[in-house]
């Protein structure tokens, strides 16, 4: 028989009695990565035409799996900035009159585009990004599509969406995304805008520009009216700049809870209406009447999807005290099926970290919390030597002490702590400056509905992790932000009510 020591790696020989069949290997099913024509560079998406930036900058775009560069960039500053909001603003105008009918026909027409350009899509966001392209073949681009369907659907019914016979747009929306969910994000706050008759300058995270330049061409391909829709890749000056213009009406961030609150800083005393999506340590919480096999295919898909870089990740397994022992030996069989490797290959769970970075991150985090006692487990895996790579982790004996339980990591690692009772339960998963998501297992409605009514997060999810649907808000509580996109609810955040 074979034992297994911390780090995964396997000691001892089989017993002679034992014979085990070999298990099927996964043969390669890489995607094609020439679906997709990536140019050499790319400008930034002003007034519905291409250009360069006013003091000629760039930067380049990499692929977190291999470390190549994809494209050379226009990299936005203020001057850029201060082109695109005019910009917008003159065309707020023009779009803002349209009868809702016809800005839905807009947003019908850029959501077939994307339908049927998905393949295309799908494989750039896994080569900017690093995520698997099942991930992004089978939810985000599926995704991205529904968000501007839904929208349309609303943009001729505002007067019934519950703001007044008559709701008007803001005027000039001012939109930063991160990395994580490149084109997801894109569409969760165009969307709703377009919708509403706003106009957009928005600008993509540095390390994942490309997917937003493409739908740039999206929207040219759909007719959208020039100036309607800007797009200007960039570093932090760039949103900086964004944020702080006078003539921007509505900020929209979703990132990081520190730039959050110098975003909250900044535009405290303006006129302009703010939302924010910011970070989370959500908690899964697994009582003992859970059924096991179900709940650890949640709680892996609640950390180890896109990496863990999701803010609403289940990065903090709570579990019974009386099941903890039975389920951290499933969940480690489970992870020990998971297979790490090239993003393109349809077989891959684990893909890359989006970037050196980042990867530094989730490594000073992991060590810091075995310093503090938490003890590391991986299953035996080998990373590829060129990318930035993290084998999936837990770390157990985490105490609420322990940064790693604090401090949301954004990366494949679960800190795994218990509980006795349900109140001990519900004090501890809202024991955390975030309040963004939560987990729910057990085979008790009741039980769900009376600890779900305690948990101050904005999203709580029942016997499930990580489902997301466009007629649904999502948002948070505390330093996760406030406001919400998605649903009925997204449509407030773009409308003077």
């Amino acid at each position: 028989m074979t034992t297994e020591n911390t780090t995964g790696t396997t000691t001892g020989t089989a017993a002679p009695t034992a014979r085990r069949s070999p298990a099927f290997a996964y043969a390669p099913a890489p995607e094609s990565r020439s679906v997709v024509d990536i140019a050499p560079s790319y400008g930034l998406f002003v007034d519905g035409e291409f250009t360069e930036a006013a003091d000629g900058r760039v930067f380049k775009s990499v692929s977190p799996s291999t470390e190549e560069v994809l494209s050379e960039v226009a990299r936005a500053g203020e001057a850029d900035v201060d082109r695109a909001v005019r910009a917008a603003r003159k065309a707020f105008g023009t779009w803002s009159a349209l009868p809702g009918s016809e800005r839905a026909k807009y947003l019908f027409r850029i959501a077939r585009i994307i339908q049927e350009r998905s393949r295309e899509l799908a494989v750039l966001e896994t080569l900017d990004n690093g995520k698997p392209i099942r991930e992004t073949r089978d939810t985000d681009l599926p995704l991205v599509a529904a968000h501007f369907f839904y929208y349309a659907g609303w943009a001729d019914k505002l007067g019934h969406a519950g703001f007044g016979p008559d709701p008007r747009p803001l005027g000039v929306a001012g939109q930063v995304i991160p990395w994580n969910f490149p084109l997801l994000m894109l569409a969760w706050k165009v969307a709703p805008a377009l919708a509403t008759g706003n106009t957009v300058v928005l600008k993509p995270a540095e390390t994942t520009p490309l997917s937003a330049l493409f739908f740039a061409d999206v929207c040219r391909r759909a007719g959208l009216p020039k100036g309607v829709v800007n797009i200007l890749p960039g570093y932090g000056d760039a949103g900086a700049a964004l944020v702080a213009h006078p003539d921007v009406d509505k900020v929209a961030f979703t990132g990081s809870t520190a730039v959050g609150k110098e975003i909250a800083r900044t535009v405290a005393g303006t006129r302009k209406k703010l939302t924010l999506e910011l970070g989370g340590k959500g908690a899964n919480i697994v009582f003992d009447d859970a059924p096991i096999d179900q709940a650890v295919e949640g709680v892996v898909g609640g950390i180890f999807f896109n990496q863990g870089q999701v803010c609403c990740a289940g990065s903090r397994l709570l579990v019974q005290e009386s099941v903890h022992d039975e389920f951290l030996d499933a969940l480690k069989r489970r992870l020990a099926t998971l297979r790490l490797g090239d993003p393109l290959d349809k077989n891959t769970d684990i893909g890359a970290i989006n970037s050196a970075e980042q990867l530094a991150r989730i490594t000073s985090l992991v060590e810091r919390g075995e310093a503090e006692g938490a003890e590391r487990w991986s299953p035996a895996c080998e990373l590829p030597g060129s990318g930035y790579w993290f084998a999936p982790t837990l770390l157990t004996n985490v105490t609420q002490a322990h940064t790693v339980a604090r401090e949301e990591i954004f990366g494949p690692v679960l800190s795994v702590l218990t509980f006795r009772t349900p109140d001990e339960a519900v004090a501890k998963a809202n024991n955390t400056p975030y309040g963004l998501s939560a987990g729910v297992w057990t085979e008790k409605g009741s039980r769900v509905l009376a600890v779900a009514n305690r948990l101050r997060a904005g999203v709580v999810w029942s016997n499930t992790f990580n489902k997301f649907d466009p007629t649904s808000p999502f948002g948070g509580y505390k330093e996760s932000g406030f406001g919400r996109e998605g649903g009925r609810h997204g449509l407030e955040a773009y409308l003077d009510v």
